[in-house]
């Protein structure tokens, strides 16, 4: 079920529709793609055991809300790699993982490589969620370059864009790199 080094790699991107001005009230999403057998070169090696997509939910008052005040591709990355973190908590067993993202904002807050200067409280709940699963298994994040054509980050972001544009995905069997 794992890599061939016995490694999961999840692949997360986050989509906003209007990032600029925004609010509590713009459309942002997040993308999880679950790969096993994954090589990490982006050539697509590995099959995706589990995929999903969501809101990033600035309500308060939500039993999902992680902290974000507003929905942007900050806060939608961080929520994708809160959302990777809780696959591991919940459906990952023991087994060591990496977690790939287009964007260091998210992967160098996430570590507390650095410090939030906003999204604070998102920040804190990524962080606590990112020391949590460390107590269970080894886990690690790398940067992927975005729009390169790397195969699972690409799917990544297709369902985050698919999720912000209310549009089911396109199933892997008919989808193409690239392809949103």
């Amino acid at each position: 079920m794992t890599s061939s080094d016995g490694t999961f790699a999840l692949y997360i991107d986050g989509s906003c529709l209007e990032n600029q001005n925004v609010n509590s009230q713009t459309p942002a999403a997040w993308g999880l793609a679950v790969v096993t057998g994954d090589n990490g070169l982006g050539k697509g090696s590995g099959e995706i055991l589990e995929e999903s997509s969501g809101f990033v939910i600035c309500d308060a008052d939500s039993q999902e809300f992680i902290g974000a005040e507003v929905g942007s591709n900050n806060t939608a990355e961080l929520t994708g790699f809160a959302m990777a973190l809780r696959w591991l908590l919940i459906e990952g067993g023991q087994q060591d993982a990496v977690i790939y993202t287009d964007s260091q904002y998210a992967g160098n807050l996430a570590t507390g490589e650095w410090r939030a200067k906003a999204n604070k409280a998102l920040v804190k709940s990524v962080q606590n969620l990112w020391l949590e699963v460390g107590k269970l298994r080894n886990i690690e994040w790398r940067h992927v370059r975005a729009h390169r054509g790397h195969r699972w980050n690409e799917r990544a972001d297709h369902l985050a864009n698919r999720c912000v544009n209310n549009q089911a995905p396109i199933p892997l069997t008919f989808w193409k790199p690239g392809q949103r």
